[in-house]
């Protein structure tokens, strides 16, 4: 699960919520044909509340990915991304449907999420969260991060592939030669042109959040293999020794012990100065580059580097 969202989601909060509502339904207008009550919209792109969250959301993501749009109208991203993932989801011929929750109207869903900022938008499949993300991403990255949530979830979902032999198989997305060149430089171990071609693609095109995020990737993969096995040990063991502080922060993360690099390198910022201290800021803000901003364990580091410095 992605940290766009805080703590452990259970769709089943809104369930009661949702059959009291649907029990007692307001009187429909003069005239109006009777309201189906618990029936899901047939389109693909469409709006959801609290009452209907249970059989629109998690019942039909029982058959169907179900893509949740936290949004508000007072939100500047928002007005970016929803239109994107409304024409996603038009072409997407039913393989997924798109459901959107104004966060005002409907302020317990985005609480059932944990979400921690808007735009939020969280995939729902089997009736539970599969994965997230925050912020209006560009297109490119959301295809990407649909059409992976399709393959993971083809064959648990029924709906997926029949709405895409509907329309004749699934829809392959074309692969970007640039970014084959360096995932192929990168699985041969090739760290030095794997990072030359993407900073070849960021020379085109500075804002490609992919082609940064991959670039943070190769250089810190590059060096925690370079770095030497016995670096903690001579961290721990002399705290004034910069180069085995930075290996030893490398090593940690390569090891998934992401506290103890972060602590380890604001500790060093704390006993440096002057060009010593601002080189340990940068290897500790390159560390911070490949993990999601909203993960705490950033949040929190981010927070004792701010204090160590000032």
């Amino acid at each position: 699960m992605s940290a766009a969202l805080s703590g452990a989601v259970d769709l089943s909060a809104l369930k009661a919520r949702a059959e009291s509502s649907r029990n007692q339904p307001p009187a429909p207008p003069a005239g109006a044909p009777p309201a189906s009550g618990s029936a899901p919209p047939s389109g693909a792109v469409f709006e959801v509340t609290e009452a209907t969250f249970q059989a629109e959301v998690v019942e039909r993501s029982l058959n169907q990915l179900v893509v949740v749009d936290l949004w508000a109208e007072w939100c500047g991203p928002c007005k970016q991304l929803s239109p994107v993932l409304e024409r996603l989801a038009a072409e997407a011929g039913g393989a997924w449907v798109l459901a959107k929750v104004d966060v005002d109207a409907n302020p317990r869903i985005a609480q059932l999420f944990g979400a921690q900022s808007i735009p939020t938008v969280v995939a729902i499949g089997g009736g539970q969260p599969v994965d997230a993300f925050s912020g209006a991403l560009p297109e490119p990255e959301i295809r990407k991060w649909l059409s992976a949530l399709l393959d993971a979830l083809r064959d648990r979902l029924p709906g997926i592939s029949a709405a895409e032999q509907e329309n004749g198989g699934p829809v392959e997305e074309p692969e970007d030669p640039r970014f084959t060149e360096a995932e192929d430089a990168f699985e041969q171990g090739d760290f030095a042109a794997a990072q030359a071609a993407y900073e070849r693609i960021l020379d085109a095109e500075p804002a490609n959040e992919l082609a940064k995020n991959a670039l943070a990737q190769v250089k810190f993969t590059a060096r925690a293999e370079a770095a030497d096995p016995n670096a903690r040990a001579k961290a721990d063991a002399d705290p004034t020794d910069l180069e085995a502080q930075l290996a030893a922060a490398d090593l940690d993360i390569a090891e998934q012990d992401v506290d103890a690099a972060f602590t380890r390198l604001v500790d060093a910022v704390r006993r440096t100065a002057g060009d010593e201290r601002n080189r340990v800021r940068e290897h500790l803000v390159a560390l911070f580059e490949l993990f999601d901003p909203a993960d705490e364990r950033v949040m929190k580091a981010r927070r004792n580097l701010a204090s160590a410095l000032f």
